[in-house]
């Protein structure tokens, strides 16, 4: 889903090692209750879509393979997560999603929708219901994992 306009914005992770510019950035955040998400960012991973990522300065960008279809980017020296990336063949990959957190203008963006809702702790909940809640079982169709 492409909600638009869209823009590009600059980021970088907390030490300023890694910064880079995501553009084509879409206003619509995500936020993913997957283990793996909750486990990197310790609650849902908040993230915007990007049609292209560039690194400004990199030396510390690491990239790791975390699953079967995707990888993801953090600052090998304060840790810091940066993207998350579609590597599995098929429509999505090469898609790039990126830490809302890592950006520096994070104005004008909103909540379109939330992956495996059903792996919610009841610990937390997002407000307001007008954004697309997709469980695991429809991330697994529309990924082909």
């Amino acid at each position: 889903m492409t909600d638009a306009p869209s823009d590009d914005r600059a980021g970088r992770c907390l030490c300023g090692a890694v910064r880079f510019t995501a553009r084509g950035v879409q206003p619509a955040i995500s936020a993913c209750h997957c283990d793996m998400c909750r486990r990197w960012s310790s609650g849902p991973f908040f993230a915007v879509p990007c049609a292209r990522f560039e690194v400004g300065r990199g030396e510390a960008l690491q990239v790791r393979e975390t699953s079967a279809w995707a990888e993801r980017g953090f600052c090998r020296e304060c840790g810091s997560g940066i993207f998350y990336r579609i590597t599995a063949d098929g429509p999505h990959r090469g898609a790039t999603n990126v830490s809302l957190g890592a950006l520096d203008d994070q104005s004008g963006l909103h909540v379109a929708r939330e992956w495996y809702i059903d792996r919610r702790p009841d610990a937390y909940e997002l407000v307001g219901d007008d954004h697309e809640k997709i469980t695991a079982a429809q991330v697994a169709e529309m990924f082909g994992v």
